[in-house]
């Protein structure tokens, strides 16, 4: 006979009354295993492990499996939105069950839900149909990264997306370093600018970006530019850049998401710059 904690934990530290049932577990048995602190009782007939984490929790609750956002940064994946409310897929027909606190956005996308965390190739449909083609592209290049999608992962995701926005797909790699990267590399080639990516130049090492073979761009995200020691360095490989007939424009977080209007306009007037010097 399973203990119920164990058999909880075994399936992933969520599972539904009846399930637990059919593994010979008891009403009597949930309700003492509850009553003990050993499992919670999330609501009626849905029981989770003391140790399972807030926002799979919170979705349970809600009524399905956390997606979009949340569930790929859970994942390891980049993206785009700060840390908010759980988005929580109950499928096409699912019924949403209010509780205490909720701020919960719900998706009532086709298919059929169940709890805990959706894979990363749901996530990733799911986010494109929430918050469009920016964070749709930063995160699926960051997965692509990471390893976590496969050839026909990808493919199955091209497919599910709507015919217009399937070229977002192609127009992907699988080598950008950072988000940042990817909206800086989306947003220039919507205005035309083609950019040779993670090139290598003697004496200065990697750069994110080379435009027209003598402007750099850099990226430069919070936690790999940040101090002293990384700002001087940063320093030096400009300096060596320029001595070399480079012009470097770096972009930091804050400037690539909430400023654009002025990175636009300051990657134009290089450009403009190195047309005039050629």
């Amino acid at each position: 006979m399973f203990d119920p904690q164990v058999l909880v934990a075994r399936l992933g530290g969520l599972a539904q009354g009846t399930q637990l049932q059919e593994y010979g577990v008891s009403r009597m048995q949930l309700s003492r295993a509850a009553r003990d602190g050993r499992i919670e009782r999330l609501r009626p007939g849905v029981f989770a492990t003391p140790e399972l984490n807030q926002a799979e929790r919170t979705a349970a609750r809600h009524g399905g499996a956390l997606t979009c956002s949340e569930a790929l940064r859970r994942l390891g994946v980049w993206v785009l939105a700060p840390e908010g409310v759980p988005h929580v897929w109950v499928g096409r027909r699912g019924r949403v069950h209010p509780h205490p606190g909720c701020r919960c956005v719900s998706h009532y996308f086709r298919g059929r839900s169940a709890f805990g965390i959706v894979d990363v190739e749901t996530a990733l449909v799911h986010l494109y149909r929430c918050a469009g083609d920016e964070a749709f592209f930063a995160s699926f290049e960051s997965a692509w990264k990471l390893r976590l999608l496969s050839d026909g992962a990808r493919l199955r995701i091209r497919a599910a997306l709507p015919a217009h926005a399937r070229w977002l797909v192609d127009f992907a790699r699988p080598d950008a370093e950072s988000g940042l990267e990817s909206l800086l590399r989306l947003r220039l080639h919507l205005l035309g600018i083609e950019l040779e990516c993670q090139v290598v130049i003697v004496g200065v090492g990697r750069v994110d970006f080379v435009i027209d073979g003598r402007l750099i761009l850099e990226a430069d995200g919070r936690e790999n530019h940040d101090g002293p020691s990384l700002r001087h360095k940063d320093l030096m490989r400009d300096a060596v850049a320029s001595a070399l007939g480079y012009e470097t424009l770096r972009f930091d977080y804050e400037q690539i998401l909430h400023e654009w209007e002025t990175v636009q306009r300051s990657v134009l007037a290089a450009l403009g710059r190195t047309v005039e010097h050629a």
